[in-house]
């Protein structure tokens, strides 16, 4: 039985979601090991966004955390109280990376929706620099805020209208700051050793259209695009945890939309441990170094390593 009238009838309007939905997908299991600086990482990808929120360009986050720990999730909730996330999905299972994106691409309300895996830091500028690249260049698909040499393969379509234009719009060469490929390549592990040697064997590709220069290629760590794109292309087979993303690059070339880098590197990929000028200063411990010594013997060394391995299988598939 209803007594009384509800309030809520009252209300003449109700608010309206931004043109723009920055979405972000999250698990960190435990913190320690791998994921020990995880939670300041996270963080760091929060306060970015906030911190490089632009007056014409309002956006709503929207954080979809994949069954994480309880000191992570009570963070998240923490920044949603605080105004930092307008939308937080806690997952009590993790369905995997492609299965956040089915549930997020689907909820998402703007008209252009911005993805970010849980370990990508924002600088100033970089939506409004990947909003130019979508609006000058013709049917653009996706567009990362940094410039990447990526696997030509997966931008036939981009290649193919390039070339097909004027002269001056296409041009392969060697662009790419050196120090902007060398922070990329850093943060995923590469040797500089490595590093330096496919730097000066690649080549880029640079696009100059209507006054906007972009870099052929784009990545689905993090990238702009459009609803309507996305509502061509979405659900995709979610079977793994952290597989299948490219099935979204095919797509989207298969269509024929463009696939865009900026020009300066706007976002950037942090990893499991947070750069040098964000990292925070640990709380001093005890050194033992007697014990590391032991642990490093060949055979001690190859058994923790095992144990800590079926430790972490144990866990990770513990919230699959």
């Amino acid at each position: 039985m209803r007594v009384g009238s509800n309030p809520a009838r009252l209300v003449q309007e109700v608010a309206q979601p931004a043109e723009i939905t920055v979405t972000v997908v999250n698990c960190i299991p435990f913190l320690s090991g791998y994921y020990e600086q995880s939670l300041e990482v996270l963080k760091a990808v929060v306060e970015s966004l906030n911190d490089s929120r632009e007056e014409d360009h309002p956006f709503d986050v929207m954080i979809f955390d994949n069954h994480s720990c309880a000191d992570v999730r009570s963070y998240l909730q923490s920044a949603e109280e605080q105004g930092k996330i307008q939308y937080l999905v806690l997952s009590d299972k993790n369905i995997g990376k492609i299965g956040a994106w089915n549930y997020m691409f689907g909820a998402a309300q703007g008209k252009y929706v911005v993805f970010a895996d849980g370990d990508i830091y924002f600088r100033p500028g970089w939506l409004s620099a990947s909003l130019d690249l979508i609006s000058s260049f013709p049917k653009v698909g996706m567009v990362t805020a940094r410039p990447l040499r990526t696997p030509g393969k997966y931008s036939q379509a981009t290649f193919l209208w390039g070339q097909q234009q004027g002269e001056g719009v296409y041009q392969e060469g060697k662009f790419l700051d050196w120090d902007v490929y060398l922070e990329h390549t850093d943060s995923i592990g590469i040797t500089r050793e490595i590093a330096r040697k496919d730097y000066e064997n690649d080549r880029d590709h640079l696009l100059t259209f209507q006054g906007h220069c972009a870099y052929i290629g784009a990545t689905h760590f993090q990238f702009l695009t459009r609803k309507d794109v996305l509502a061509k292309i979405m659900p995709l087979p979610s079977e793994q945890p952290m597989r299948g993303e490219r099935a979204f690059d095919i797509a989207v070339d298969a269509l024929g939309y463009l696939r865009l880098c900026t020009e300066k590197p706007l976002v950037m990929h942090m990893g499991n441990r947070l750069p040098a000028g964000l990292t925070p200063s640990p709380p001093p411990r005890r050194k033992h170094p007697g014990l590391k010594r032991v642990a490093h013997l060949p055979g001690v060394r190859n058994v923790l390593l095992w144990l800590y391995n079926q430790i972490f299988q144990i866990f990770f598939h513990d919230v699959d």
